[in-house]
């Protein structure tokens, strides 16, 4: 893996493709372990298949860009406004916490591969 560049994070997808891949299964699997699967299956394939993920140097984290209404867009599966609006919320943290992780951000970066 190589050291991260905010600057380089600009083309995110030329240069840390297979990183945001890592970070969103890894995202995916802990969610999936935690809540309700097919919850979990609906917000990744209905809401977060349409974020984007930037880097802020101000405040050194990583912010994910939801789609416009995301809760309207959940329509494969039935569930209740503000347990969707919950674990979305959960779910975007993980993810933020996964990009740390997999870029090398924190104490408990990815092993190299």
């Amino acid at each position: 893996m190589t050291e991260f560049d905010p600057e380089q994070f600009e083309d995110k997808y030329a240069n840390y493709f297979t990183e945001l891949q890592r970070a969103y299964k890894n995202a995916f699997e802990s969610m999936n372990d935690q809540y309700d699967s097919e919850l979990i299956h609906a917000i990744d394939q209905q809401i977060l298949n349409e974020s984007e993920p930037f880097y802020n140097s101000e405040t050194d984290s990583f912010e994910i860009q939801l789609p416009e209404n995301p809760t309207d867009r959940l329509t494969a599966i039935v569930v209740d406004d503000e347990k969707l609006q919950t674990v979305l919320e959960t779910y975007v943290d993980e993810l933020q916490k996964q990009h740390r992780r997999v870029l090398g951000l924190d104490n408990e970066s990815e092993p190299k591969v």
